[in-house]
């Protein structure tokens, strides 16, 4: 993984970046926590520009951001929830999942935003009740931006500043890696065999009551 990622970034340079970062919070198969540091490594070699990495970091991490805010802007709370419900699988994102960053939203209204993008998975889920919530696009991307700038910076500079040992680095980081992926898959997996849908439940449920 590590070889993957430092191979990718090194050809496709800035844009690479930008498209992994987006990617990542659009729906994460690599995580920034992956991204960034790998990018720091390239950054030391003197392959890309610090200044440049972070600033294509920050700008996917909040492009990535935007689909969740304007599909939540646009379906509404209850037309969303309904959406989770039927693709919570393909989507990663449940009905319950909603409840819970949009009741986060309403008692934290923009620090939610700005420290959300700091915590990895509520990085992408703070954008579904910023866009429920009709914060505007200006604040949204105003602390989206700070946010995603602190986070991103943080995992480029720890990636900058391991440069001399990571060959060491990368001894962990690859194992650690493909075990996540592994688990990863194995979740989505169990998901699909044992998934059942909501209505399925509800019908028997009614046909229980009936009867």
């Amino acid at each position: 993984m590590f070889e993957f990622i430092t191979n990718f970034l090194e050809k496709s340079g800035y844009l690479g970046v930008f498209a992994l970062m987006a990617l990542e919070n659009i729906f994460p198969p690599i995580p920034s926590e992956m991204i960034m540091p790998f990018a720091g490594f390239v950054v030391a070699r003197g392959d890309l520009n610090l200044v440049g990495v972070l600033l294509a970091g920050t700008a996917g991490s909040v492009a990535g951001a935007l689909p969740w805010y304007y599909a939540a802007r646009y379906y509404g709370c209850e037309r969303l929830k309904r959406l989770a419900g039927k693709h919570a699988r393909w989507l990663t994102v449940t009905p319950d999942d909603i409840d819970t960053a949009l009741e986060t939203f309403r008692k934290h209204g923009k620090k939610a935003v700005l420290f959300g993008r700091l915590i990895p998975a509520v990085r992408t889920l703070i954008s579904v009740p910023a866009g429920l919530g009709n914060m505007s696009l200006g604040q949204f991307l105003l602390y989206s931006s700070i946010g995603s700038l602190v986070w991103t910076g943080l995992l480029l500079a720890a990636g900058f500043l391991l440069e001399d040992k990571y060959q060491e680095v990368a001894k962990y980081v690859d194992p650690v890696s493909k075990t996540v992926l592994g688990a990863m898959l194995a979740w989505y997996l169990y998901r699909v065999i044992t998934w059942r849908k909501p209505e399925k439940a509800d019908s028997r449920k009614k046909e229980h009551e009936a009867g």
